[in-house]
């Protein structure tokens, strides 16, 4: 008791605290290695004599030989062994210093570089105005946010007898047949080259610079690029950020204000019923759920309609925006997500908000509903009466009539400035922070890293969850720092399980020294796949579609591992028209998932609450044409990060598969959805809810104690 309340006394003492900090340890780390000391003196049956002697003294009282203060240099010596860092922090520091990130680019400092910012609306032909100052050039370089866009500079380039290559992560087309090296390139903007000089470059959509995950690509290209004129389009509100960026590369910027070039009329009413839609109105969504009820509904009113969303590929997305912007064809009406406002031409003459609220995930992985910001409202609403196309101005307005007055103020509000430009550790700085700490895997190397970075007030460093998700999901394969950096950084959404399973089982033959051939994936995703006939079957297509692409990504970082990328391009377009005709058929894939669920319920995969990892690589399982293989099964709980799983009972696993499949989408549930004695909200919260408890570990399914639990937390949310 003595010891404790002494090791108690020492833990609380500011002097201590200061002490701590001054060796490396800050407040979280003080208190992670005081509990690791505490269980080291309280439980160990060898602590060291020296330690032992000052413990006697302090628990004895005596006064002038021992003082809490004095156990600090043991305390030390503990934290140095859990946080090995500790031994070379001031390096540490200096490594991942990110005050400074114009010096990261000596090749463009060395040059005297001419900013020209293009601010303005959607719609605006700010973009346009800088793009013929690309096409005049002697060299060029577009860097676009989306594949799209690259792709469409890249024609219109061509097409314009100025050769230009195409470069994204996954695609190098060449405009010269011999494979040499164009002036100009189209590309998305993480991959432009900024040791290759040009004349003017282009920088699309500038405000992204402030994206949480991707805004360092922007950064890294606004101060990177050797070009003698930068050309920056985007929202006004990224005017002051770039000006002071740009100050202290002391280069002057040059703005251009535009205006938009055809009028965007608010509505004064909503539409409040899908019989008042007319040719060259798009109804705007916020989850896929929504499309596929909407695009049912309005099917069902003889009317044919253009659907467009995230996770579609780029050629379906252009299929169904060429189908709606054909006067000659009678599809009029498009239903689509956010996605079309980058990236399309479209002949839209009123957007339809079908909802102001967007689904979110916090930090924490917390499903949150938020309104949408000015920014998004305007850039979709933007879409509308396009400059040059048949309808010379443009409408928005809501789906419901109590949405109306928010959209009005929404759109009216002034677009927050952006404040600050995201950051992003490299390659190198990380192999740097490695070779202090070879014991570290690559997950915390990235959390130290973060930790002890030292960022200027204009800039932020990146979300890094995506990162940490594959180093974690990885970690127990056999890679060198570099390999597995590279696949760490692979594009994929994580909240698509037969992707993240498939890198897994790449990374793993890869690791092997074992090519991964053109028949290994065919076997791998069960090529060649048939249309799909339901929901469940186009959204496992467009998965194998990315898994596609992760095989096209990796092939131009490791060409001699994934060798096949011509014959895996070939099938990925025969895929793509595959998807286009499960698109064209939606409306017959919705009620055939429909009917194979209940009636007034589609058995659709939802993107607004992804599930917790386990759960989605046990769903994949289950949901891979009902192919539940040990093999697959193991693969899946590897993928969570969860290898301890590998000892469970495979009974137990079994069971938990039943649990999800049959989970709110039984017949009890079917039938409270029918008579109205549950909402499609409520399965959603008692879905978050039983997840949360697995997630946690707590309880058994339908067991005693889960439904106290339950009540507990209905009551406090009632409170």
């Amino acid at each position: 008791g003595e010891v404790l309340k002494n090791l108690n006394k020492f833990y609380k003492r500011k002097e201590i605290q200061r002490l701590g900090a001054e060796n490396g340890l800050d407040a979280r780390l003080f208190h992670q290695a005081f509990i690791s000391f505490r269980k080291y003196i309280m439980e160990s049956s060898s602590v060291s004599a020296d330690l032992h002697i000052i413990l006697n003294d302090i628990c004895c009282g005596f006064v002038l030989l021992g003082h809490v203060d004095d156990l600090f240099p043991f305390f030390l010596r503990h934290a140095k062994q859990i946080f090995p860092m500790l031994d070379c922090m001031d390096d540490l520091r200096k490594i991942s210093d990110l005050r400074l990130p114009p010096n990261w680019y000596p090749d463009a400092r060395a040059i005297q570089r001419k900013i020209i910012f293009h601010a303005g609306p959607t719609n605006s032909g700010k973009t346009y105005h800088a793009i013929q100052r690309f096409l005049a050039a002697k060299s060029g370089i577009y860097c676009g946010p989306l594949k799209l866009l690259a792709h469409e500079i890249f024609q219109k380039s061509n097409d314009a007898n100025v050769p230009c290559d195409l470069v994204t992560g996954e695609e190098r087309v060449f405009a010269n047949e011999d494979a040499r090296q164009a002036p100009h390139v189209a590309c998305t903007i993480e991959m432009c080259s900024t040791n290759t000089p040009y004349e003017v470059a282009v920088i699309d959509e500038i405000q992204m610079i402030r994206d949480p995950a991707r805004g360092w690509a922007w950064t890294r290209a606004l101060l990177g690029l050797c070009a003698e004129e930068i050309h920056v389009c985007g929202e006004p509100a990224a005017i002051d950020l770039v000006t002071e960026l740009m100050y202290t590369t002391g280069e002057e910027v040059e703005v251009r204000n535009y205006k938009r070039l055809t009028p965007l009329t608010v509505l004064d009413n909503a539409l409040e019923s899908l019989d008042n839609l007319r040719p060259g109105d798009c109804i705007v969504c916020f989850s896929k759920n929504d499309i596929y009820s909407v695009s049912r509904q309005i099917e069902a009113r003889g009317l044919e309609c253009a659907v467009i969303y995230g996770s579609l590929p780029p050629g379906t997305k252009l299929e169904q925006a060429k189908k709606f912007n054909d006067p000659d064809d009678p599809c009029k009406i498009l239903v689509a997500t956010d996605a079309i406002g980058m990236g399309l031409n479209l002949c839209i003459r009123r957007i339809i908000f079908n909802s102001i609220v967007k689904p979110t995930v916090n930090e924490k992985g917390e499903k949150e509903i938020d309104s949408i910001t000015t920014s998004q409202a305007l850039q979709i609403a933007g879409r509308a009466g396009r400059f040059g196309s048949s309808f010379k101005q443009g409408e928005v307005t809501t789906m419901h009539r109590d949405d109306l007055a928010q959209l009005k103020e929404i759109l009216s509000d002034a677009v927050p400035s952006v404040k600050a430009a995201g950051l992003h550790p490299t390659p190198e700085q990380i192999e740097m922070f490695a070779y202090h700490l070879p014991d570290a895997t690559l997950s915390n190397l990235i959390d130290i890293f973060v930790s002890l970075s030292q960022v200027d007030g204009m800039y932020f460093v990146c979300n890094i969850d995506d990162f940490k998700f594959l180093a974690d999901m990885i970690q127990h394969i056999p890679l060198n720092l570099r390999s597995r950096y590279v696949f760490c950084t692979a594009p994929l959404n994580r909240k698509e399980p037969f992707v993240c399973t498939t890198l897994l089982k790449f990374a793993r033959q890869f690791s092997r020294n074992e090519p991964l051939t053109f028949d290994w994936l065919c076997r791998h995703t069960k090529w060649p796949l048939a249309a799909p006939k339901n929901i469940k079957e186009l959204v496992h297509l467009e998965a194998v579609h990315d898994v596609f692409d992760l095989y096209l990504w990796l092939s131009y970082r490791f060409p001699d591992m994934f060798p096949d990328a011509v014959l895996v391009r070939d099938i990925q377009k025969k895929l793509d028209d595959i998807i286009q005709i499960g698109v064209c058929n939606i409306t017959k894939l919705i009620r055939a998932s429909q009917s194979a669920a209940a009636p007034g319920t589609a058995e659709v995969v939802s993107e607004d609450f992804p599930l917790s990892s386990t759960q989605k690589d046990a769903r994949v399982v289950s949901d891979h044409h009902g192919a539940a293989s040990t093999e697959a099964l193991s693969i899946a709980v590897e993928a969570a990060g969860l290898r301890r799983a590998k000892n469970s009972r495979p009974s137990r696993l079994g069971s938990r598969q039943e649990d999800l499949k049959s989970y709110g989408r039984g017949s009890l549930a079917n039938r409270l959805l029918r008579e109205g004695l549950l909402t499609q909200e409520m399965l959603r919260q008692l879905e978050s809810e039983w997840q949360d408890q697995h997630r946690n570990g707590r309880y058994g399914f339908g067991s005693k104690r889960d439904d106290q639990h339950s009540s507990k937390e209905t009551r406090k949310k009632r409170k």
